[in-house]
């Protein structure tokens, strides 16, 4: 019974770590703009299909492979934004969420177009990157080597992004456009080009997330990005849209509990848990549990 437990704990940071990674992207571009991109969902889903290109046509290591997906959806992310929503970001809030829905349907429809609506394979993990073994963590309980390589992964691009966002030029001007727009352009900081950035950095995230999920589950498909995505839109609320901490806590909170729906029998509904989590929260604490009420003077 125990052991069964922190197996699908495992299970479940190891799936919620990828949510994290998704929602990071909703997150900070809410955070700057208030805008929610359901375009990212999509962003992961080609950065899932641009490493597995990348591996099996042009036959690159599997590292080379995952950084080249990043930079590809960064460049992508870096156009969307220039095309779809910049255009838009003095009209209303609707304008650009309608936008990003209109993107959304046009690269799911792109992606079957290129890759057909079958689910289209991974390579098995031995060949790309290491034969799968099992550890022993106590209690009986098993843990992979490829679990442990997601989770590590992904800990340490939450850390660089939280070093980065904390530490640097540009996230210091992250921060201070997310807290006023207009007055960090009076100050002197060119707004478009920290929207870019951020942009950039969380499609960067999203297209990492789409790799480890390729490699996890050994399948991608076009229309993958939308459940996924809307689970890491969950996941971003339920730890407070805006906070980048609670887009880490709300992805691992979200898998873990799937993974523990499924051990108790109820995998039909796992995804009817993940959305009935969403509708909990906005109707309980709709900030979040890391988020903050913003007051505005009228």
């Amino acid at each position: 019974m125990l052991s069964n437990f922190f197996v699908q704990l495992m299970n479940g940071i190891a799936l919620g770590s990828t949510y994290a990674l998704i929602a990071l992207g909703y997150t900070m571009v809410y955070g700057i703009i208030l805008l929610i991109n359901f375009a990212h969902g999509e962003i992961f889903m080609s950065g899932a299909f641009v490493g597995l290109i990348l591996v099996t046509v042009f036959h690159v290591h599997i590292v080379i492979a995952f950084l080249g997906a990043m930079l590809f959806c960064m460049i992508m992310g870096v156009i969307i934004e220039k095309i779809a929503y910049k255009p838009l970001r003095r009209s209303t809030r609707l304008a650009a969420l309608i936008s990003a829905i209109g993107v959304s349907i046009f690269l799911s429809n792109l992606a079957n177009l290129i890759f057909g609506a079958s689910p289209t394979s991974y390579p098995p993990t031995e060949e790309i990157l290491f034969p799968l073994k099992s550890f022993e963590l106590f209690a009986g309980a098993q843990v992979t080597n490829l679990q442990i390589l997601i989770i590590a992964t992904s800990a340490v691009l939450m850390i660089i992004l939280q070093y980065f966002i904390k530490n640097t030029r540009i996230g210091k001007a992250m921060r201070a456009t997310s807290q006023d727009y207009d007055t960090a352009a009076l100050m002197g900081i060119n707004v478009n080009r920290i929207i870019s950035y951020t942009f950039a950095i969380g499609s960067s995230l999203a297209a990492a997330g789409g790799v480890l999920v390729g490699i996890y589950f050994g399948v991608v498909k076009y229309n993958m990005g939308m459940l996924i995505g809307l689970k890491a839109f969950t996941a971003a609320v339920l730890g407070g849209i805006g906070s980048i901490p609670g887009a880490m806590f709300g992805g691992i909170a979200l898998g873990v509990g799937e993974m523990f729906a499924v051990a108790i029998g109820l995998s039909s509904y796992r995804d009817a848990i993940a959305f009935g989590i969403l509708i909990l929260v906005l109707l309980v604490k709709p900030t979040g549990l890391f988020g903050t009420e913003i007051q505005k003077k009228v």
